[in-house]
């Protein structure tokens, strides 16, 4: 048993927890044969329908932007469409592990998360004043920021308050100890 997230290409249909046992399990929850995406950084792969261009199926906004925001080089070559799943990255088996419970509550849970952005030739990061209550909303506002303002090398997503425990960052941020997201 694989725990599991399906998230719907209509981004006003919700997020569902689900298992997935077997082959016949994935392709029902994209509706058709398997894609694998791999996000190293979250530790999960994203399955979606293999011909889903072809077929014509709707964008997935919440997928494609999890996927651009932590794999640069996915930006503007592809999208991904349909239904997605979210599993966990394999195993040395090569067998599907459960998506990891940070990454499943980040997805899912309600929070405060703000962008920021790294300017060039600046030593902090600047903080944009909107917040979001909801993670793939920051996703787009985040991707957004970075393809409009000319100004901006880098950005990322942060928690602002309490309740969320996972920071997300991309490998490509060094790691800045001294100037630590706003909260």
């Amino acid at each position: 048993m694989v725990r599991a997230l399906r998230l719907p290409a209509d981004q006003d249909e919700p997020i569902t927890a689900l298992e997935v046992h077997q082959l016949e399990d994935y392709q029902a929850a994209v509706g058709g044969w398997i894609e694998p995406v791999d996000i190293p950084e979250l530790g999960i792969t994203i399955y979606v329908h293999e011909e889903g261009l072809v077929l014509g199926l709707p964008f997935n906004s919440r997928a494609t932007f999890l996927w651009w925001y932590f794999i640069p080089e996915a930006r503007h070559k592809a999208m991904l469409v349909g239904p997605a799943l979210i599993v966990g990255l394999p195993d040395r088996n090569g067998d599907s592990t459960s998506i990891p419970n940070d990454v499943a509550r980040l997805l899912t849970e309600p929070g405060r998360w703000r962008v920021e952005a790294k300017v060039k030739g600046e030593k902090d990061w600047m903080q944009i004043p909107a917040t979001h209550t909801d993670y793939f909303e920051a996703l787009v506002w985040a991707m957004v920021t970075l393809e409009r303002w000319r100004h901006a090398e880098d950005v990322r997503v942060v928690p602002v308050g309490s309740g969320i425990t996972i920071q997300p960052i991309r490998a490509t941020d060094a790691v800045d100890l001294e100037h630590p997201p706003a909260t």
